[in-house]
C-alpha cells in the first residue's frame, strides 16, 4: 500500500507539473525554486545555484543540468558578472551579463524547454520574468573523416552528431547569402531539431513546401537519427529502393544544394538527408569530379555493370543449369557437370545455401569490431566456401557465382541501395528457379516499371531517362568534361523545369 501511496503522490506532481504548463511564473523565488524542483524530481544532475546579485541586491538562483551545458561559460559570463560587478541600473539584470543570446520568458514551459536543451535558466526574486541563456554544450566528438563514405580526392571531413555543426560545414562549402535554412522541431518527448537547408533562387520551392508538410505530419516521440525521418518523409516506403540520399560528407551535401535539391540536418545525428533523389545519384561520389572524365566515367559504368551482376548473374545461373543448359558450350557443360557430380542439392538450393550465409557472413563483420570483421569476412568466406566444396554440399562454379556477386554488390557506392540490392537478388532467384529466363524478363520487367512509377518527393525516380531529359544525360552512364555538364539537373532546377513544361506540346507528360 505504501509503494501506491507514493505513486498516487508522484502522479500529483505530475498532474501539478502539466497544469503549470499553461500558467506563468511566480514573483516568489521561493515558489519557482519549489516549482522547478517539483518538475525535475529524481533528476540529480539538477543544479540550483541560489546568490545575492550585487547590483540590485537581490536573491536569485540560477538552474541547469550539469552534465549538458559548458560550466565554463556559466562561471565566467554569468555567475561572475552578476555576483562581483556593480551597475547604475538595478532593473535590467541581464545587461551585466556578456553573453550573445538572452531571453526573457514567464512561461513554464519555455523554461522546461530551455533547461531540457542544455541553457541555464535565472530566476530573480520579486520579478515575474526569467533569463535563458544560452550556454548548452552537449557532449560530442571531434570532426573527422566519414568511416562510410571514404574518399580519395576529396576532402576528409565529415558530419558530426552536432546539428548546429553539421549546418556550419555546409555554409563553409557555400558562401552565398541565397543559402537559406528553415529549423523545425519533431518529437512529442524527445525533442529533435531539424534544419532544412536550400538555395533560395535555384530550388524548387513546390518541393520545399512538400518536405516541411510532410514533416509536420510526423507524430513520434523523438527522431533518432536520420534515417528514421527519412522513412517517415519518403513517397513509397513498400519499395525496397531508397528514394532519399543520406550522406556523411559536407562536400556531397553541399554540391547537391547546388545542383537544386534540398538537404534536412537532424540534430543528433551524423547523416544528412537529401532530396529529390533520381536512381542516377545513389551511383555517383564526389570523387567522380575530382578525377579525369575517362576514368570517372570508366568506374561509373563499372558501377552499373556492377548493379546487374550483382542482382541478375544468380538467377543466370541457376536459369542455365537448371532450364537452359543447351546455351552452354560442351567443355564447359562438362566442366559443371563434374564439379556437380557430388551436389545433392538443386541449383536453387544451393545458390540460397550460399548467398544467405554469405549475407551472414557480411552482417557479422560489420557488427563486430573493426579489426576482428574483416578477420571473420575474409578468413570466414574463405574456410566456409572450401569446405562447403569439399564436402560436396556446393559446387566450384556457385563459389565463383558468389564470389562475384558479392564483389559486384560492394561496387555500388550508396549502402542503402547495396542493400536494396542485395534484397531483390532473392525474388529474382526464385522466378529463375520457376521460368527460367522467362523469369529473369518477367523480373526485369517488373523492375523496371517499379523504376518508372516510383517517385521522390513528387519528382520522377527514373529521370532523367524515364522521363526523357536528354540534356542531363552527359552525366548519368558516363561523366562528360566539367565544362560540358549542366551546372543543375533538369529535374532539379525549378527555373529550367518550368520553362520545359511550358514548351512541352499539350497533351506530353512530363
Amino acid at each position: 500500500m505504501k509503494f501506491f501511496r507514493k505513486y498516487d503522490k508522484n502522479l500529483g506532481s505530475s498532474q501539478r507539473h502539466n497544469h503549470h504548463h499553461s500558467n506563468l511564473i511566480s514573483s516568489d523565488l521561493v515558489a519557482n525554486i519549489e516549482e522547478i524542483q517539483s518538475i525535475f524530481c529524481e533528476t540529480p544532475d539538477l543544479v540550483v545555484r541560489n546568490f545575492v546579485i550585487k547590483q540590485s541586491n537581490r536573491q536569485a538562483a540560477l538552474v541547469y543540468l550539469s552534465g549538458i551545458t559548458d560550466s565554463q561559460m556559466i562561471n565566467n559570463h554569468v555567475l561572475k558578472p552578476l555576483l562581483f560587478e556593480s551597475g547604475k541600473d538595478n532593473c535590467e539584470t541581464d545587461l551585466r551579463v556578456s553573453l550573445g543570446q538572452i531571453k526573457e520568458t514567464n512561461k513554464w514551459q519555455q523554461i522546461e524547454s530551455a533547461i531540457l536543451n542544455g541553457e541555464c535558466v535565472l530566476f530573480v526574486d520579486k520579478r515575474t520574468e526569467a533569463f535563458i541563456y544560452y550556454t548548452s554544450s552537449f557532449p560530442k566528438r571531434s570532426i573527422e573523416d566519414s568511416p562510410i563514405e571514404s574518399s580519395i580526392n576529396g576532402s576528409h571531413v565529415g558530419f558530426t552528431e552536432t546539428g548546429g555543426d553539421n549546418v556550419a560545414l555546409i555554409r563553409k562549402q557555400i558562401y552565398n547569402r541565397e543559402l537559406k535554412i528553415k529549423e523545425m522541431t519533431v518529437g512529442e518527448r524527445g525533442k529533435s531539431k531539424l534544419a532544412i537547408l536550400y538555395l533560395a533562387d535555384v530550388a524548387n520551392h513546390e518541393v520545399l513546401k512538400e518536405i516541411e508538410e510532410r514533416i509536420q505530419k510526423v507524430d513520434v516521440d523523438s527522431i533518432i537519427n536520420a534515417g528514421v525521418l527519412a522513412e517517415y518523409i519518403e513517397d513509397n516506403p513498400y519499395s525496397p529502393f531508397p528514394q532519399l540520399l543520406l550522406t556523411e560528407r559536407p562536400d556531397f551535401a553541399a554540391s547537391e544544394i547546388l545542383q537544386g535539391r534540398i538537404a534536412i540536418v537532424v540534430d543528433r545525428s551524423p547523416n544528412v538527408i537529401i532530396g529529390p533523389a533520381t536512381f542516377d545519384s545513389f551511383f555517383k561520389t564526389i570523387d567522380d569530379y575530382s578525377s579525369r572524365w575517362m576514368v570517372a566515367s570508366f568506374i561509373r559504368l563499372m558501377r552499373y555493370f556492377g548493379f546487374l551482376i550483382a542482382i541478375f548473374l544468380p538467377s543466370i545461373y541457376i536459369a542455365i543449369i537448371f532450364f537452359h543448359f543447351e546455351v552452354i558450350p560442351l567443355k564447359l557443360l562438362l566442366s559443371i557437370g563434374e564439379s556437380r557430380e557430388r551436389v545433392p542439392f538443386p541449383p536453387y538450393i544451393e545458390a540460397f545455401i550460399m548467398e544467405i550465409t554469405l549475407e551472414m557472413l557480411r552482417e557479422a563483420g560489420v557488427r563486430l569490431p573493426a579489426k576482428i570483421g574483416q578477420t571473420v569476412g575474409i578468413v570466414g568466406g574463405i574456410v566456409i566456401g572450401q569446405a562447403a566444396v569439399e564436402a560436396g554440399i556446393v559446387s566450384n562454379v556457385m563459389v565463383i557465382v558468389v564470389a562475384l556477386t558479392a564483389i559486384a554488390s560492394f561496387i555500388i557506392p550508396n549502402y542503402e541501395m547495396g542493400s536494396a540490392i542485395r534484397m531483390v537478388r532473392f525474388p529474382m532467384m526464385i522466378l529463375a528457379s520457376l521460368f527460367g529466363f522467362v523469369g529473369l524478363a518477367i523480373g526485369l520487367m517488373i523492375l523496371l516499371a517499379h523504376f518508372i512509377a516510383l517517385e521522390s518527393l513528387g519528382m520522377p525516380y527514373g529521370s532523367p531517362i524515364a522521363p526523357l531529359r536528354f540534356p542531363d544525360w552527359n552525366d548519368i552512364f558516363i561523366r562528360l568534361p566539367q565544362w560540358s555538364i549542366k551546372k543543375r539537373p533538369l529535374s532539379t532546377n525549378a527555373v529550367q523545369l518550368k520553362k520545359a513544361n511550358s514548351n512541352r506540346p499539350k497533351g506530353d507528360e512530363q
